[in-house]
């Protein structure tokens, strides 16, 4: 062949693939009758992409796709069903069509489904309850497959670990178009769970790592106990890295021993950064943490925070009780300095806290803190000392920490002086928080939130402006300046109130997966006597749900012009509950 002529093929293919280009991807046309959806579906997942198939291929694949068709039927029970299939169209405008008659489905007879053995008396061991297992409904493979799936799921997770189905049997009779289920599982003695073995490089006694263990030994095998485990050593914030290994076939009369393998981290962090918000306007943040300290885990850390209106530091020392996880006593010591509005203040803190759960789950704090507070709000100025002991309790139950859908928060804190013992005034101090929230069909959510507070004195001028009830701002009522809601003295000044009433209710409507709308109304002031009048704000916000938690952006309208006029924006971040 000469150069030319080779170039002329050349030239001849190459003219060929830009007229003719790609094949097209060959259609795939299921019609049933009658019309049916579902089996609609699944003939087509079966068979699958039909490819760059021209009218020939289609032909020698259509039998192939009949017999995947059938299969497509038959798991859902339809075995009398007749398939015709044709290709129409030409060249690579072909289709494939399957033509396919139903007929009657298989219907379930008989159904047994049975448990022996030891889970059988475990009530969270559930038998399947679908309705597509009850004698009558149309057969479907997948719910016997299903029912399989979780007794055996079930049997792992509460160590049924000798269990086996001692008969497993589906039985169809196509001409009869009735079929029968006998599903008879024996779960055999239930596993338990042995020691705790602790392993790894740490600096801390074995008797700190048991007392973090949340169950007691030889108990019931349970797989969320073993993750109940590990998340509590991970929340300890003592580990990097743990890793659990409770393996069955190191079981010793059916006692499975737990081996734990511990990597300690670091022992020291340092974090600081930038924030903002609308009541205090920027900020700068830092703590100082110290995870552990010798073998009984004790920490310690350093806070600061500094803002135009505030500036603190302040430090801690925690020493983990029993369960450490959530039992400690915390001795700490703090420096505030604050310039709000129509208030100085500079307060130095020494004090101690003692924190438990209860068994109802309710958290308990027990408190003992002196303050010494040099202030001056208006025109009076005063020296405050004051020892404090005080008592909290809070609870949250709710369906995510950072973002939930449902859930609610109650909080009641009270502390007192007492002029005979080494304070300066006679005083009790209660305040009482809830929240609640509710996601209703299409993601549309209610947020409600109450706060209650009080101050019962013999001598109101002796109250430091710590303790004093200011409202308004980001977390208070929205649309008024960050504690610019207070009683005033003769000369305007606002001076803080003996009592405190906030309340809001906030709609939010989903925007996209992690945008919100939101529209709310604020109502509530702190004030002296049950007479004074309350103040309303009213507004729209925009919700971004970041990995951290809600991001609040809102633009409020006070109502009550004596407070100021047009509108006021508001960020803030933080969780909802």
């Amino acid at each position: 062949m000469t150069q030319r002529t080779h170039r002329h093929w050349t030239g001849l293919l190459l003219a060929s693939c830009l007229v003719c280009g790609p094949l097209a991807a060959a259609e795939l046309e299921v019609r049933l009758t009658p019309a049916n959806k579902t089996l609609k579906d699944n003939v087509e997942a079966h068979i699958g992409p039909l490819g760059e198939r021209d009218a020939v291929a289609l032909r020698r694949f259509a039998r192939h796709a009949e017999r995947e068709a059938r299969k497509a039927l038959q798991a859902l029970g339809h075995y009398r069903a007749r398939i015709r299939s044709e290709v129409r169209g030409e060249g690579d405008k072909a289709r494939l069509r399957l033509s396919i008659e139903t007929g009657e489905p298989v219907r379930l007879r008989r159904v047994e489904v049975r448990i022996d053995g030891e889970a059988s008396a475990l009530a969270a061991f559930r038998l399947p309850s679908s309705a597509r297992l009850k004698p009558g409904a149309v057969l479907d493979h997948g719910a016997y497959d299903d029912a399989k799936r979780l007794i055996a799921n079930q049997a792992l997770r509460y160590g049924f670990f000798d269990g086996r189905f001692v008969e497993h049997s589906l039985t169809v009779d196509p001409a009869e178009g009735v079929a029968d289920i006998r599903l008879i599982y024996a779960s055999g003695a239930r596993y338990r769970l042995g020691a705790v073995q602790f392993e790894g490089d740490t600096p801390f006694d074995d008797d700190l790592l048991q007392r973090m263990v949340p169950f007691g030994r030889d108990i019931p095998y349970d797989s969320d106990r073993i993750a109940e485990l590990n998340q509590a050593l991970l929340s300890s914030n003592y580990f990097s890295d743990v890793r659990i290994d409770a393996s069955p076939e190191q079981a010793e009369d059916r006692r499975i021993p737990l081996r734990v393998a511990l990597q300690a981290r670091k022992p020291r962090t340092l974090g600081v950064g930038l924030g903002f918000s609308t009541d205090v306007g920027p900020r700068l943040r830092g703590s100082w943490t110290r995870h552990w300290r010798g073998e009984g885990g004790h920490r310690l850390g350093a806070d600061f925070e500094f803002s135009a209106p505030r500036q603190n530091l302040s430090t801690w020392y925690e020493i983990p009780l029993d369960p450490p996880l959530s039992d400690s006593l915390r001795f700490t010591t703090g420096y505030q300095q604050e310039d709000l509005v129509d208030t100085e203040s500079r307060r130095l803190t020494l004090g101690s806290q003692w924190q438990s759960l209860l068994a109802s789950d309710w958290l308990r704090v027990v408190s003992l803190r002196w303050e010494q507070e040099n202030y001056r709000v208006g025109e009076d100025e005063g020296n405050s000392s004051l020892l404090l002991p005080g008592i909290g309790f809070s609870r949250t139950v709710s369906d995510s920490k950072v973002d939930p859908s449902r859930g609610w928060r109650l909080q009641a804190d009270l502390a007192g002086a007492q002029r005979t013992l080494l304070s300066d005034a006679d005083l009790l101090h209660v305040n009482l928080q809830a929240r609640g929230l509710t996601t209703f069909a299409g993601g549309h959510r209610l947020l409600g939130r109450l706060q209650l507070g009080g101050i019962a004195t013999n001598d109101f001028s002796a109250v430091p402006p710590s303790l004093r009830f200011f409202a308004g701002g980001d977390q208070s009522v929205r649309g008024y300046d960050y504690q610019t809601l207070s009683p005033r003295d003769d000369a305007d000044n606002r001076i803080g109130g003996r009592y405190l009433a906030v309340a809001s209710v906030e709609y939010q409507y989903p925007l996209a997966e992690r945008w919100r709308l939101a529209s709310f109304v604020d109502h509530g002031n702190a004030f002296d006597g049950l007479s004074d009048p309350l103040k309303t704000g009213v507004g729209i916000g925009l919700r971004w749900i970041s990995p951290a938690g809600p991001i609040r952006l809102d633009l409020a309208h006070a109502l009550d012009s004596d407070e100021g006029s047009g509108f006021r924006i508001h960020f803030s971040m933080g969780p909802e509950l």
